[in-house]
């Protein structure tokens, strides 16, 4: 049977009017799904950075908690003596006063600990936050910023840093490694020590002879890209090489020789330029010490 143009006509409009219709639904629901991935992905690096900086809390406070218990353990048992002293009628006033002053002393000692919890938690956020001031959310998925005893370590991942298998400086790295290298930079009197890390898995190439081999050659990558891109002064780097063994997860996992295969920069300032760090924490308001009822 034949149709008439007319009719053929109208069907071909109309299967066109249909087809640019459903184009324009796909593409709005396209960009409202990457609008969605985008979002995700900013929530589950705002989450893995505040777990890491819980983590590091939370092990601080709990070793100044052991020491608080331990002095609160003995000041009960302190307490408990000179009640003893003072019930008993063949106790001389020196020993009385000699346990007041012990008790005097082990509340004050317990309020010192007390202040520098306080002090150290203060202090690591401020190094912390001057650290990563100038890092985007995307990058701070691949840098991990700690600060532990006044010492800062900036660990790397080596799929930032390096192309694979390889320890070629990869054109990914150059954003980051340009801030770091001014972080480097504003605390210029600080040493500075490049550690490459590997996982467990054997290299396989002519020119790298085992893990050792690749991850000090990792190391002296970062050092001349700090030195000869960024401009950082070379007595103060060292580059350094651990191989694999100086694990941070368990290599019987991928997820755990990906944390592994990672470059560490350790910023570590002498003594008295680490006092100096400790005069911009905030302060914190010692709690008077109560003396004890006189009897």
């Amino acid at each position: 049977m034949k149709f008439p143009k007319s009719i053929l006509a109208l069907l071909v409009v109309a299967v066109v009017a249909q087809s640019c219709v459903s184009s324009k639904k796909y593409k709005e629901l396209d960009a409202n799904y990457t609008q969605l991935q985008n979002s995700t992905r900013d929530l589950s690096v705002k989450y893995q950075t505040s777990a890491q900086g819980l983590a590091v809390a939370n092990s601080r406070i709990t070793s100044l908690e052991e020491q608080i218990a331990l002095q609160k353990t003995n000041v009960a048992a302190l307490q408990d003596a000179l009640n003893k002293c003072l019930n008993s009628s063949n106790q001389g006033s020196v020993n009385i006063s000699k346990l007041v002053d012990e008790i005097n002393s082990s509340n004050k000692y317990i309020q010192q600990l007390v202040n520098a919890k306080t002090k150290s938690d203060s202090l690591n956020m401020v190094l912390t936050n001057n650290l990563t001031r100038s890092l985007s959310q995307q990058e701070m998925s691949d840098v991990d910023v700690q600060v532990l005893k006044g010492v800062v370590y900036i660990s790397l991942a080596d799929n930032m840093l390096y192309k694979s298998g390889s320890y070629e400086i990869s054109d990914r790295a150059g954003e980051t490694l340009s801030k770091i290298a001014k972080i480097i930079k504003d605390y210029n009197t600080y040493d500075v020590l490049i550690e490459g890390n590997t996982d467990n898995v054997p290299i396989v190439q002519k020119n790298i002879r085992n893990n050792w081999d690749l991850s000090a050659l990792r190391a002296s990558s970062v050092v001349m890209a700090l030195q000869n891109t960024y401009g950082v002064e070379p007595k103060r780097l060292t580059a350094g090489g651990r191989g694999e063994y100086n694990p941070i997860a368990d290599n019987n996992t991928p997820d755990g020789k990906a944390k592994n295969r990672r470059t560490q920069i350790i910023i570590t300032p002498k003594l008295d330029q680490f006092m100096d760090l400790i005069g911009k924490a905030p302060e914190a308001q010692p709690a008077p010490v109560q003396e004890p009822p006189k009897q």
